[in-house]
């Protein structure tokens, strides 16, 4: 007779975060993916995004083939307690820096970075049409 499965919170699977200790609940079940975060083709980001919540959505989204989806089976640790599982998560934006302003050099660059090739163009179309022989 198989063992039942172990059933984990929600909370409990939201801490395991960590690109060293990485958690996703797909479909019902909590897969503990720590050990495939470096072979994952599409990298570590997109494995931490969907950590704390339901990455089932996410997982189905991107169309995982056959092969994938029987890889899953080594990573399964248990099931998930759907009663605990928050029926909407609050967005949290991410960390970035503040915008730091431009230096008014910067603003002449990107004029000459398009003002140059023009100039060139334009002188090239000239020596073209100075040198046209009839």
């Amino acid at each position: 007779m198989a063992a039942e499965p172990k059933i984990y919170v929600f909370d409990e699977v939201a801490k395991h975060n960590l690109t060293k200790d990485c958690w996703l609940i797909i479909s019902g079940k909590v897969y503990d993916l720590t050990s495939f975060m470096e072979d994952h083709p599409g990298g570590d980001e997109v494995l931490l995004a969907a950590t704390g919540k339901d990455a089932t959505t996410d997982f189905e989204d991107v169309g995982h083939s056959d092969t994938a989806r029987d890889m899953m089976d080594k990573y399964y640790i248990g099931e998930i307690d759907t009663s605990t599982v928050p029926l909407k998560r609050n967005y949290i934006p991410p960390q970035t820096a503040s915008h730091v302003p431009s230096k008014p050099n910067e603003f002449l660059i990107k004029i000459l970075q398009f003002l140059v090739p023009l100039m060139i163009l334009g002188l090239a179309f000239a020596v073209r049409y100075m040198t046209k022989t009839e």
